[in-house]
């Protein structure tokens, strides 16, 4: 984790300067994208809070997404990574929001993706992004890490615009 800090205290530095918040939805990280900003000394002044959407009934529930509205989109998707980000925002009420969603391994999912497939997406701003980072790998702490690091440049790269 020590190295997800000083991306997160770069996000941090940004925020604060810019008065503005994030909340986070994330899955396979199961809390690390979390755990590295609220790491960063003064973090109440930027963090509002975050989910670890691992299940569907977890979707359902922290979330607010109906398997209806679920309808065509696959879990582990740009797609849906967005909708987490958009929707972690709205229930949060913050500027930004932060998503990951994926297969840490050692093996893949249920929906056909390879173990080291993630979905990152961030709203805030203008339209919602999204990026899918395929590592090859099927060590899962090393997916956590690497899932984790690439959603919080991802998210580093928008505050920076």
């Amino acid at each position: 984790m020590k190295d997800l800090i000083p991306i997160a205290e770069n996000i941090a530095a940004r925020l604060i300067a810019r008065r503005q918040t994030i909340a986070v939805a994330e899955s396979s990280t199961g809390g690390l994208i979390s755990a590295a900003l609220l790491a960063v000394p003064g973090a109440s002044a930027y963090f509002l809070g975050s989910a670890v959407v691992y299940t569907r009934d977890a979707r359902r529930i922290l979330m607010d997404i109906p398997d209806e509205a679920m309808k065509g989109i696959r879990s582990a998707s740009e797609v849906y990574a967005k909708l987490l980000a958009n929707q972690i925002r709205q229930r949060f009420a913050s500027d930004w929001g932060l998503s990951e969603t994926g297969a840490t391994g050692p093996t893949g999912n249920r929906y056909g993706d390879a173990a080291g497939h993630c979905c990152m997406g961030v709203a805030g701003g203008s339209e919602p992004i999204a990026m899918t980072l395929e590592t090859g790998s099927a060590d899962r702490l090393g997916n956590m890490h690497a899932f984790a690091t690439t959603a919080l440049n991802l998210l580093l790269q928008n505050l920076s615009r």
